[in-house]
């Protein structure tokens, strides 16, 4: 079976997200450690999000280390994640912030009526089934003149995985006002390392 995003449900991956929260910061670009790291992405995600506060929903947090750059820079953020043991870590890092983390699938979020001004995905849609579905879901939690900041990329090279730049862009033009992709495969800072996959931010305002 193959979805909208171009790639089998078999490469989708099925992991034991429990299992993996207790290692997951250990990835640098997961845990932002390293303050080299945490200073490269902070310094994206300011010119990624709006100047002013706004209230922003993360989506697929993880252990929330995106989530809380956000929060620091004076974003009310919402975050969620379906893994019980990646919100436990995200409650607690997030804890003292103007956020709040949430149980719950990231292709329907557990936020009611609820809008945004920001929808903040990385590394999530390309799992998703029905891509396209998702993505007119999202639109509809964003007021008039919100952003998705969505970092996305293609993995492997024997069996690459992933969406690619080209893939998003054409799902998100019918449903946004302007769009820009942000090459981030050239900033091993990001990585911890040096990468020479396709990886990238796409930045739509609806």
């Amino acid at each position: 079976m193959t979805s909208e995003s171009g790639r089998t449900v078999a490469d989708a991956p099925n992991e034991d997200w429990d299992a993996r929260a207790a290692a997951f910061d250990d990835e640098p670009d997961h845990g932002l450690r390293d303050p080299e790291v945490r200073a490269a992405w902070s310094d994206r995600l300011r010119a990624w999000l709006p100047e002013d506060p706004a209230d922003l929903l993360d989506l697929g947090c993880g252990t929330g280390s995106v989530s809380l750059l956000a929060a620091g820079q004076g974003h009310r953020v919402t975050a969620v994640d379906l893994s019980p043991a990646m919100v436990e870590r995200a409650r607690a890092k997030l804890a003292g912030h103007d956020a709040v983390v949430l149980r719950g699938e990231a292709a329907e979020p557990p936020v009611g009526e609820r809008r945004f001004d920001v929808i903040l995905v990385r590394h999530v849609l390309w799992t998703l089934p029905e891509p396209a579905r998702v993505l007119r879901h999202w639109r509809d939690l964003l007021r008039p003149g919100g952003r998705f900041v969505l970092v996305e990329g293609v993995w492997g090279t024997l069996h690459p995985v992933g969406l690619s730049a080209g893939r998003l862009t054409a799902l998100l033009e019918p449903l946004t006002a302007a769009l820009r992709v942000e090459r981030l495969s050239g900033d091993p800072l990001l990585w911890g390392k040096d990468v020479d996959d396709e990886r990238y931010a796409l930045i739509a305002t609806v």
